[in-house]
């Protein structure tokens, strides 16, 4: 179903259906036609590739992709939405909707019984509650997808997407750039939602990094480390790491020193090999 960005076009499926937004599920709806086909394209739907979509609003994106991927399977919480995606993706047979929330889906699974042997894209407009979690998830089970293209809100985009070291960065950075290579692509202003949120937003992609430099056990020590390193951000890592940690301001003086930083060293100070070495040392 063509025009599910035109404002006319949603009400009357609202109409239709007796369908009202939810706030507390976070749902702004695109009505700007220009943002999903970029979204589909940047994301790398394509021929032989298997696209997974989070939230589904209308269908609009997964329109979009369904015209582009050998097959979509959305996740859809909100159970209002599956009469009206019946609705409007009828003409697209590669499209699967599974009304179910994706932070308890089993999506190594969901891949293997979906997707086999194609590669493998994740593309969503996130609500922007939960975008951290969604995001982490999809990174830690180390699925195996190429990238992850998704519509964050702006500043959680600037803060996943910061450069190491830098005053931007944090500890979802830290987490983001060991998992894969972050990039923004492109805003999106607040009007281009129905109804409008409150801030803008910026699509952004994350190329999953197929081997990682760590160990199970030394990841979760890494992540313990940059934990307590940004848990107050004006303090120096001699502060934080030595009450996260229970190490002496001593031995991460002395670690500090060791990586070639000075003893008075902050967490956004230093770049995520840095911190990696740093964990080690400790």
């Amino acid at each position: 179903m063509e025009n599910l960005s035109n404002i006319s076009v949603i009400r009357e499926i609202c109409d239709k259906f007796g369908f009202s937004f939810s706030k507390s599920l976070g749902q702004n709806f695109l009505v700007n036609p220009s943002v999903c086909p970029r979204i589909a394209e940047m994301g790398g739907a394509a021929p032989g590739v298997g696209v997974i979509e989070i939230g589904t609003g209308f269908g609009v994106l997964t329109h979009e992709l369904a015209k582009r991927a050998e097959k979509v399977v959305a996740i859809e919480l909100d159970a209002r939405l599956i009469p009206v995606l019946s609705y409007t993706l009828s003409e697209h047979k590669n499209v699967k909707v599974i009304n179910e929330d994706v932070l308890k889906v089993d999506l190594k699974k969901l891949i293997e019984e979906e997707f086999p042997g194609m590669e493998v894209v994740v593309c969503a407009n996130l609500p922007y509650y939960i975008t951290s979690p969604i995001i982490m998830g999809l990174l830690e089970q180390r699925l195996p997808i190429k990238a992850i293209t998704v519509m964050v809100q702006k500043e959680a985009a600037a803060r996943l997407c910061a450069e190491m070291p830098s005053r931007d960065c944090g500890a979802v950075t830290a987490a983001v750039r060991y998992y894969s290579i972050p990039r923004q692509l492109f805003p999106v202003s607040r009007g281009s939602f129905m109804p409008a949120p409150n801030v803008d937003s910026c699509v952004i992609r994350l190329d999953v990094k197929e081997t990682l430099p760590l160990s199970g056990e030394e990841e979760k020590k890494l992540f313990a480390l940059v934990k307590g390193a940004f848990s107050q951000r004006r303090k120096t890592l001699q502060n934080t790491l030595s009450s996260s940690l229970g190490k002496s301001k001593a031995d991460i003086s002395a670690a500090l020193s060791e990586i070639g930083q000075k003893p008075s060293a902050r967490a956004e100070e230093l770049s995520l090999d840095e911190l990696i070495a740093l964990s080690k040392i400790l």
